[in-house]
């Protein structure tokens, strides 16, 4: 059962949406936004003497990509850093947009919501930390937001839905997942805000 489905802003807190608006948030997405340090990473860089060498990713966060692709819902990676392992694993995933070097991740929103041609109530976004928050404010608004299990304190406070997977251990596959669950609702589990 996936609990902790609320919202919070800076300085204030909002009681938790009934399953009918999440249901109603997941019908209408159109794109996932990730970050990827922290959710499609578990945060650890390897690095050697001529700098960043390896990340590690979670096969299983790829088969969300698809699940979410086959849904008609499209992915797009945020992220602070600029990495050539980053556009590698885009391309890997076959994601059309990916958005590096990114320091305001809320101020590049618009940027993303154009070239994603879509508007902001048909967004989805999972962070882990600080530089996050003004996004999942933003997204969380009209869309849905995640965290992983062992993002920052205040981050998994203001999420719709808390991963019981790490980042990096297949947290981003856990979110996309839990929308599918979502779409496929259709109110059957009442207004508990809960879904199995």
């Amino acid at each position: 059962m996936v609990t902790g489905l609320r919202i919070v802003g800076p300085g204030h807190r909002v009681s938790a949406l009934p399953t009918r608006d999440l249901v109603a948030r997941a019908g209408r997405l159109r794109l996932v936004l990730t970050d990827c340090d922290g959710v499609l990473t578990d945060g650890a860089v390897f690095v050697s003497e001529h700098g960043e060498a390896l990340l590690r990713f979670s096969r299983r966060d790829g088969l969300g990509v698809e699940r979410l692709r086959e849904a008609g819902i499209e992915t797009a990676i945020v992220t602070r850093e600029r990495s050539p392992i980053v556009a590698r694993r885009a391309e890997k995933l076959g994601l059309r947009l990916e958005f590096e070097g990114v320091l305001d991740k809320a101020a590049e929103l618009p940027r993303v919501l154009s070239e994603a041609r879509c508007s902001a109530d048909e967004v989805a976004y999972i962070g882990d930390d600080l530089n996050d928050l003004g996004l999942l404010y933003a997204v969380a608004r009209g869309g849905l937001t995640a965290a992983p299990f062992d993002a920052f304190e205040p981050v998994a406070a203001a999420v719709h839905h808390l991963c019981r997977a790490r980042g990096g251990e297949g947290a981003f596959r856990e979110f996309a997942e839990w929308i599918l669950r979502l779409r496929g609702a259709g109110g059957k589990d009442g207004d508990r805000g809960e879904v199995a």
